[in-house]
């Protein structure tokens, strides 16, 4: 472990001693603090961004008047490639996808029509959380079923990520392209497969650090809030992660955990 992710640790350890000690209310807004900490700093980001654009659009203008005739064509296409935080959708897609942080084991299934189309994520909205179905399976195990269907051709199925029990994580499909896990939401979302020990669909101990670790990853990466962090039940209504829409108050205590 690096310092920096040492420093990072220490921080995160201080920040929940100090969070337990609060009263309910007191959490409630310290929450409501790091929320509005988090939605400044995307707003500051954001206005960095329009005068990153301003400044381009003043340039090719300028440009255009000089008589450089090119002026119009650079403006056109760094407008293209910019988002709302000045970055390219498809640069951070691919910076996502080529940094994961050395915890995940990227263990790629094949590109075939089932499980992995190749076909590109061009926007990062959200991300789902979903949970296997299959009992006291591992993350390897899920995994090898993913890339098994390139074989069977039974289903359409994938994910981004696959949680083990043992906290095992292990990146299944590239964050620059779509995974068949999230119905009308796999254009615009991360998805992560979470293993489980029994049919209550509850996770390990491992499993819930490693998902809390992989979101807040994937959210600073993404620039998301805790709001764009949600069920597959929410996509479609189907009971999955099981636990977590039969105790939505265990739902709830994770998104508190993916704030602190």
């Amino acid at each position: 472990m690096g310092s920096r992710e040492l420093k990072k640790n220490v921080e995160r350890a201080r920040r929940r001693a100090y969070y337990e000690s609060l009263s309910p209310e007191e959490k409630k807004e310290y929450r409501a603090r790091l929320i509005r900490a988090r939605k400044l700093k995307k707003l500051k980001s954001m206005v960095f961004g329009s005068a990153i654009l301003f400044f381009l659009a003043l340039v090719g203008f300028i440009g255009v008047l000089a008589g450089r005739g090119k002026g119009e064509e650079v403006l056109a296409t760094e407008a293209d490639s910019l988002n709302g935080d000045g970055v390219s959708e498809s640069v951070a897609a691919a910076a996502a996808a080529n940094s994961a942080p050395d915890w995940v084991v990227e263990d790629l299934i094949r590109v075939n029509k089932y499980s992995r189309p190749g076909t590109p994520l061009k926007q990062v909205n959200g991300i789902v959380v979903h949970y296997t179905a299959n009992p006291g399976t591992t993350a390897e195990q899920n995994r090898s079923y993913f890339d098994g269907l390139a074989d069977t051709g039974e289903t359409s199925a994938s994910s981004h990520f696959v949680i083990g029990i043992d906290g095992t994580v292990i990146q299944c499909v590239p964050l620059s392209e779509i995974a068949y896990a999230s119905n009308d939401r796999n254009a615009d979302t991360i998805s992560i497969e979470c293993c489980h020990p029994d049919e209550s669909g509850k996770f390990s101990e491992a499993t819930y650090d490693s998902l809390v670790r992989l979101v807040k990853w994937l959210e600073e990466t993404y620039n998301l809030e805790p709001e764009d962090v949600i069920r597959h039940y929410d996509v479609t209504g189907k009971e999955c992660p099981l636990y977590y829409v039969e105790n939505p108050e265990a739902w709830e205590q994770f998104l508190q955990d993916i704030v602190l």
